[in-house]
């Protein structure tokens, strides 16, 4: 039936007791619905009107109903919808939802996220004297669930996070230890730890990666060391075994030489003959090594501030062996290789990290090695910018 002359051709606008105006549209069901709003002017609900007529046209209209789920409910959901994430990285969402999104956002229904209600919830997380990095850790899963609400779910026009700069972290500058204090910490470990803290530093092992090792994975001649899975805490159901942090952390890597005789000693003197024995067991369990316990059993807030190294984190190790790797004139490519790091770049660390590569990173730490014992100094230095990945005693995302 043709409109009524002077009358929209979409919707219709009339005017309330109050003296606002009130637009109606139908949506793609034919279901009549209301703006969420009312208008001032009658011109200012026809404009409304125009403007969502051609949202519908173009694909690009909201249901406001679906966009009526609150934040803390829909981010829930997106984390149990994937379950690929490794149980650390679930744990680490859950507690970054409920200790920092929760707080000022989670009842928050998607369709009235703002930018400027992003902004205030960050700014009072930082006045609450929550860190730069926690918030930007907030900030980035908040970024990703609201993605997948635009993408995805088409609950939301755009994403409401694009605040400049709260997505990156500063974290402080982490020490460099030389080959000497390496050593000198492997020392003073009890002994059945001591090649722990050499494979960590001298094969940039991570926590998880280190404690998973098993007989099956160190070459009999303790050449060259294999990781393929790796240990997470997780609250509730203890240590669970999974992949590495990342598709490129499965890797095989050549120890130092200098280094075999010390990993040699320890298969002998601590690991059983089955294939899958655990190279660093407890002592009164024989199960995997927790941290916490490891930190008690070594006392290693105690050692390290007795070296003058007071806040050092089991993970400098790794960081410490990546700065002599590049000090060594070791690529891009073929440093991330060995670190077991993925990212976008993944494909050309593959094509182009070589063993003949591997080795001679191994190679030139044996002679650093070799320098420590004969006496001469290690003025080994530098800066890398990985970050602590959870020493901290705080969750971090992985990879």
């Amino acid at each position: 039936m043709p409109n009524k002359k002077g009358r929209r051709g979409f919707g219709n606008v009339r005017k309330l007791p109050s003296g606002r105006w009130q637009a109606r549209y139908p949506g793609p069901d034919g279901q009549m619905r209301n703006a969420p709003q009312t208008f001032e002017t009658k011109r200012a609900a026809e404009r409304w009107l125009s403007v969502t007529e051609s949202q519908l046209m173009q694909g690009e209209w909201i249901d406001p109903e679906r966009a009526r789920v609150t934040l803390g409910e829909y981010a829930e959901r997106w984390i149990i919808q994937r379950p690929g994430l490794r149980p650390r990285t679930v744990e680490l969402y859950r507690w970054l939802l409920r200790t920092h999104i929760d707080a000022g956002l989670g009842g928050v229904e998607l369709g009235k996220l703002s930018t400027a209600v992003i902004r205030q919830w960050r700014a009072d997380r930082l006045a609450a004297g929550v860190s730069e990095s926690v918030t930007a850790k907030a900030y980035r899963f908040l970024r990703a669930v609201l993605n997948t609400a635009v993408d995805e779910d088409k609950i939301m026009q755009r994403n409401p996070c694009r605040i400049r700069g709260a997505d990156r972290e500063n974290p402080a500058e982490r020490p460099v230890l030389s080959v000497a204090q390496v050593f000198d910490l492997a020392g003073r470990m009890p002994d059945r730890f001591r090649a722990l803290v050499l494979l960590a530093a001298f094969a940039s092992l991570r926590w998880g990666e280190v404690t998973a090792l098993r007989r099956c994975d160190v070459a009999d001649d303790a050449s060259w060391v294999r990781i393929t899975r790796a240990l997470v805490e997780v609250p509730g159901r203890g240590l669970i075994a999974g992949p590495p942090k990342s598709r490129a952390g499965v890797r095989e890597l050549t120890l130092p030489a200098a280094i075999r005789p010390d990993v040699l000693r320890h298969l002998e003197t601590y690991v059983g003959s089955d294939p899958m024995s655990l190279l660093f067991a407890g002592v009164r369990d024989g199960n995997a090594v927790r941290r916490p316990n490891f930190n008690q059993r070594v006392k290693w807030t105690k050692v390290v501030a007795d070296m003058g190294l007071a806040g050092l984190h089991f993970h400098d190790l790794r960081h410490a062996r990546n700065i002599w790797a590049s000090k060594a004139g070791t690529s891009t490519n073929d440093l991330m290789a060995r670190m077991g790091h993925d990212d976008m770049r993944a494909a050309l660390i593959y094509q182009r990290a070589t063993s003949d590569a591997d080795e001679r990173i191994a190679d030139r730490l044996s002679e650093l090695v070799d320098k420590h014992r004969d006496g001469v100094a290690d003025t080994t230095d530098g800066d890398e910018d990985e970050p602590d990945d959870g020493d901290s005693g705080q969750p971090v995302p992985v990879g």
